[in-house]
């Protein structure tokens, strides 16, 4: 496990881009349990739901909704830069289009913070 991070190909930033998009998925998919009950209680009635929805207005669950924001962006644009590498050639700018995913991400969550407080 030591030799690992010793790995050149996984000191660029595509590879990097990979790791993020591949763990942004995995991450969101473990959520989704959480969304499916916090939905199911609206079957249980109106008093349920409301119970969940007061408590989602904590300051710690408006950040993890910020930072499940930001693995919505980073997924997404991770997604969207995979489809360019299929449909388009390989060129110099992708590179650049790695950064520019991240920074959508970032810009993303940061967006909902704003408006979350």
């Amino acid at each position: 496990m030591a030799g690992t991070l010793n790995k050149p190909h996984r000191n660029h930033a595509t590879w990097w881009a990979f790791a993020l998009h591949r763990l942004s998925g995995v991450a969101l998919a473990l959520f989704l349990p959480i969304h499916f009950w916090v939905l199911g209680l609206a079957l249980r009635g109106e008093v349920a739901l409301d119970g969940a929805l007061v408590w989602s207005e904590q300051p710690l669950v408006k950040l993890a909704e910020a930072g499940l924001i930001v693995l919505l962006a980073a997924h997404l644009t991770g997604g969207v830069r995979l489809l360019a590498l299929e449909f388009f050639p390989w060129r110099d700018w992708q590179k650049t289009l790695v950064a520019v995913t991240g920074g959508v991400s970032l810009a993303a969550g940061l967006l909902f913070l704003v408006n979350a407080f």
